[in-house]
């Protein structure tokens, strides 16, 4: 298991020489999200998609904030339409708004402080975000054949199985099982609280009692045996006593994933998804799942009104004329025949 770290101290990009080049721009753009209070994994993402921007313009001979005008910016979005990922695949819809707000973002900020004389961003028309169905919905029967993978009679198979546990039962974002601490559980009350979630918001979500005797056996028996370096009371811990990656944690769950042999793929968001979708068809209403995932809008929440075909299904069943007997009307096998 490869050690996590800290994030990486940024090198210098373009031309340092220059005081109004694109680079000095965004280490003040960074500066005011920060100041501003934006989350820390905000402000790390508009960076990172910033950087490469501003490498594209590099190569390009565009070092000042001045010289980027909506048709450069253009020719930019085109290229990350082009792009494509090292399996081939392009960036999805979302993966080019990610790229694009952020340079919305700064563009506008620069203007407000009259850095440059016109925002080239402000008219850029962006592509349409789609609302895409979840690929695959785990049923109650395939959570527990992936939750019954991990070698439970070793530290790491208990830490997995807990992780697995905690993902299923509160349908919390990896980011935010990264984050737990061990204060953030109160077994007592059956409850965790979600720190920094999306929008740096805190929220308080209830737990199950299954999950919450794993993380107790975890506590006890393996928790203990991890702790060996400086983990800041972190809940879950690499073999190095360190906080697990987003990397490790999708990769792990993936893998467990593919070993139960279902059929189905994924990783984290899955248990997600399948959370919400199984409540929802359990009679949940659809508020009590937006406050479990943290949505900011039901909007968000009510695609899974649409994953949720058991009880239309149900109801379809009972209602629709044409159900459960065959037509006498229809024809025999033999009458088909010529």
């Amino acid at each position: 298991m490869a050690r996590t770290g800290k994030r990486k101290e940024y090198e210098p990009i373009g031309d340092t020489s220059e005081p109004e080049s694109l680079y000095f721009y965004l280490l003040r753009f960074i500066q005011h999200c920060k100041i501003i209070n934006m989350s820390k994994n905000t402000i790390h993402s508009r960076e990172i998609y910033l950087r490469r921007f501003i490498k594209w313009c590099d190569k390009r001979g565009l070092i000042k904030a001045q010289e980027i005008t909506r048709p450069i910016l253009e020719r930019y979005q085109r290229h990350l339409f082009l792009t494509r990922k090292p399996d081939g695949s392009p960036l999805s819809v979302s993966g080019q708004l990610s790229y694009l707000n952020g340079i919305r973002a700064m563009f506008k900020w620069l203007t407000k402080q009259n850095y440059i004389l016109y925002n080239p961003a402000s008219d850029l028309d962006l592509p349409k975000a789609t609302k895409r169905l979840p690929k695959h919905i785990l049923t109650a029967s395939d959570a527990e054949t992936i939750l019954n993978q991990p070698d439970t009679n070793t530290i790491t198979g208990i830490r997995d199985r807990t992780i697995m546990e905690v993902l299923y039962s509160t349908g919390m974002r990896r980011m935010e099982l990264v984050n737990l601490k061990t204060t953030d559980i109160d077994i007592d009350r059956g409850t965790v609280l979600v720190r920094h979630g999306k929008g740096d918001k805190d929220r308080m979500i209830p737990i199950g009692e299954r999950a919450i005797g794993w993380i107790e056996k975890y506590l006890n028996q393996c928790r203990p045996e991890l702790a060996i370096g400086m983990s800041e009371n972190i809940l879950f811990l690499n073999t190095y006593g360190e906080e697990i990656g987003l990397t490790w944690l999708s990769r792990i769950v993936r893998n467990y994933i593919d070993k139960a042999n279902i059929n189905k793929t994924g990783s984290c968001h899955l248990f997600r998804h399948t959370m919400a979708t199984l409540m929802l068809e359990n009679g949940a209403d659809i508020r009590y799942i937006q406050a479990m995932l943290g949505h900011a809008k039901l909007d968000t929440t009510q695609i899974y009104t649409q994953v949720s075909i058991q009880k239309l299904k149900d109801i379809h069943t009972a209602t629709h004329p044409a159900k459960n007997q065959i037509s006498n009307q229809m024809p025999s096998e033999t009458e088909t025949k010529h």
